[in-house]
């Protein structure tokens, strides 16, 4: 479960780029919103059927609180389920519990499980270093003067990264920004994120 579709086609892609097999377009749902897909955490943590479900939800500007969010409403769905008291830097994992009955579990808050931020900060860091373009998106949105922007502070790095996904060859489309090699999930963060999924999954 994720909150919404950019995150949805970014995972998709950056899975069959990087892990074949992994995840397949059904395996990812749009929760459309973060309360989205906390409504239905109940609901699969219950779901007799599955062997794993993860969710992905942005930090915005509390990591931590979005991350118990989560965690409290697992709590609500199975209270016998053996809780962390703390985010995972390296993406949360429950263990799967046949006597309960629980699923496998896992919990990743964007970018990092630990800063804030959201989906574009994790985007931010598959820019190549060497790409031209990068240094006039930033240029483009930090020369904005305050009284002409409609963007809040915090979203200054979203807007650095959609004026950069605007030069590419579909333009505002992070998911096909990989799947043209474009962003490169090479990093330290992206292949943490890649081991998560499979640890979660497989």
């Amino acid at each position: 479960m994720v909150e919404g579709q950019n995150d949805e086609h970014a995972i998709y892609h950056l899975c069959r780029r990087s892990r074949p097999g992994l995840l397949e377009p059904n395996n990812i749902r749009d929760g459309k919103g973060f309360q989205g897909v906390l409504n239905v955490v109940r609901g699969l943590v219950n779901q007799g059927d599955l062997t794993a479900v993860g969710f992905v939800v942005d930090a915005d500007d509390a990591p931590v609180d979005h991350w118990q969010q989560v965690i409290d409403r697992i709590a609500a769905a199975n209270s016998e389920i053996q809780l962390p008291q703390s985010p995972d830097p390296g993406g949360t994992i429950i263990p799967e519990d046949p006597a309960i009955g629980s699923p496998r579990i896992g919990v990743w808050v964007m970018p990092d499980n630990v800063s804030t931020g959201e989906l574009e900060d994790f985007v931010r860091l598959m820019i190549p270093n060497d790409d031209q373009v990068w240094p006039r998106a930033q240029d483009y949105i930090d020369g904005i003067p305050p009284d002409d922007r409609k963007f809040d502070t915090e979203q200054v790095t979203k807007n650095r990264v959609y004026a950069w996904l605007a030069a590419r060859r579909y333009p505002g489309l992070i998911g096909l920004a990989v799947r043209e090699g474009d962003l490169d999930p090479a990093g330290q963060l992206p292949q943490t994120f890649l081991r998560w999924l499979s640890r979660l999954f497989t």
